[in-house]
């Protein structure tokens, strides 16, 4: 019966390496899970209900900031507005402070902030930091506020007066509502339609084109039809829409272009455009 074959010196040497490698990599694993366990075992979790909120001016508003602190002790709270321009305290110290003095308070770590204004709206944080056992652990989460602001009285620019065949614009505006504010014009108490074209009468091609963003009813050109009392109306949807007072527009005819007769023999050079004009 023959021998057991020797095992080469090298071969032993390999089997080594790869018991001691796979060794490490179970301890490294091992680290690994202990970790998880001190985290869930010590220190803060910080986060917030409601990432982005909404309120209506002078309404109330909940920030919300929720933290679980497992093993701490000397629990600190902080809130602060965040800027482009920089970072304010708005809760340090266990004290508010600036404008929301009297009008705020914490519930937990949580802001209950009253009569808002449209100034309060912006970005926020929520900072909270403790002592453990492994020493200073911090965590923060963030909130956004929205303000919704109706839409103050706009202003209208209506001309009291225009020549038929120049361009008039009208223009209303109001800087106030939040979210913006969009604008519908009135001739003599009716609606003008936003796109008029899609409703092309008897009459021939509408001439006047509006914007609802701007606010904006550009007519090119104007003619004697268009006379009439205009008023703009501003709206967002948070509370009712304003309007401007009513004021007439006169268009008056042009006598030049009822008595000009056209030129087959005009230089195209010696013409010049005289019929625009913006108001």
């Amino acid at each position: 019966m023959r021998g057991a074959t020797p095992v080469s010196p090298c071969l032993w040497t390999a089997a080594v390496a790869v018991k001691m490698a796979r060794r490490r990599v179970l301890l490294l694993f091992l680290a690994f899970l202990g970790s998880l366990y001190y985290q869930k075992a010590y220190g803060i979790d910080v986060y917030t209900e409601k990432e982005h909120v909404t309120a209506r001016e002078f309404e109330e508003a909940i920030l919300s900031c929720i933290h679980k602190a497992k093993k701490v002790t000397n629990l600190r709270i902080e809130w602060k507005k965040v800027r482009s321009s920089g970072v304010s305290f708005v809760y340090y110290n266990r004290t508010f402070v600036g404008n929301f003095t009297g009008r705020a308070e914490m519930w937990n770590s949580s802001i209950r902030l009253r009569n808002v204004t449209r100034h309060d709206a912006g970005r926020y944080r929520c900072e909270i930091s403790a002592a453990t056992e492994q020493g200073q652990d911090a965590a923060e989460t963030e909130v956004s506020l929205s303000v919704l602001v109706p839409p103050a009285l706009p202003v209208c620019v209506v001309p009291s007066s225009a020549m038929s065949g120049t361009v008039i614009e009208l223009r209303c505006k109001e800087n106030e509502g939040f979210p913006a504010s969009k604008y519908k014009w009135y001739r003599n108490g009716i609606a003008l339609l936003e796109n008029p074209d899609s409703r092309r009468g008897k009459k021939g091609r509408v001439s006047y084109t509006m914007n609802t963003m701007t606010g904006t009813l550009l007519f090119n050109p104007v003619s004697n039809n268009d006379t009439g009392e205009y008023y703009c109306e501003a709206g967002n949807g948070i509370g009712p829409p304003r309007k401007c007072p009513v004021k007439r527009m006169q268009v008056e005819r042009n006598s030049s272009m009822k008595n000009s007769k056209p030129s087959t023999t005009q230089n195209e050079n010696d013409f010049k455009h005289t019929k625009s004009f913006i108001i």
